[in-house]
């Protein structure tokens, strides 16, 4: 019995299996209502909570659960940084400057500096999330976001109704 083709099978799917992207599931969090205390979920799909001019109709890509409602929304985040010619984190400074002294020769210096951000600084971002429930009466959530990087982040709700929330993701 020839084993090669088998054993040859196996590497070469190993190899594919290694080449495919991973399937990553949403971003969880939670949410706690200020008044009561009760928690629920809140979820988004990975890679939506990142600054990019878009759609303000697209499809929803936020899910809150929380006393027995389920709210589905869009998040809008804002880019946390000015605009800028240089990579993000880099500052760039210019100087010029000059003497002359009676009996003296003059003198010029011009000088450059190029700084690199600081370590451990994360960039943060803001947001919201406008969140409404399917059934009648259609209920809201009104949210302030912070974001990092790695899109974990806080926030706070209100409803419809002045309940406060916070999140947690």
């Amino acid at each position: 019995m020839n084993r090669i083709p088998v054993l040859l099978g196996a590497v070469l799917a190993g190899v594919l299996a290694s080449c495919a992207p991973t399937v990553a599931g949403p971003q969880l969090g939670r949410i706690v209502n200020s008044v009561t205390g009760q928690e629920g979920t809140v979820s988004f799909v990975r890679g939506t909570l990142q600054p990019r001019l878009g759609n303000p109709f697209a499809a929803d890509n936020a899910t809150i659960r929380i006393g027995g409602q389920t709210y589905s929304g869009r998040t809008a985040i804002l880019n946390g940084s000015a605009a800028s010619l240089l990579p993000a984190g880099l500052g760039l400074s210019l100087s010029v400057g000059g003497s002359a002294a009676v009996g003296e020769n003059g003198a010029v210096a011009v000088g450059t500096r190029l700084d690199t951000p600081r370590p451990g600084a994360p960039a943060v971002r803001s947001g919201n999330l406008i969140a409404r429930t399917a059934g009648t009466p259609t209920l809201t959530l009104t949210c302030t976001l912070t974001v990092d990087e790695s899109e974990h982040g806080i926030g706070e709700c209100t409803g419809n109704d002045g309940v406060k929330y916070a999140l947690q993701f």
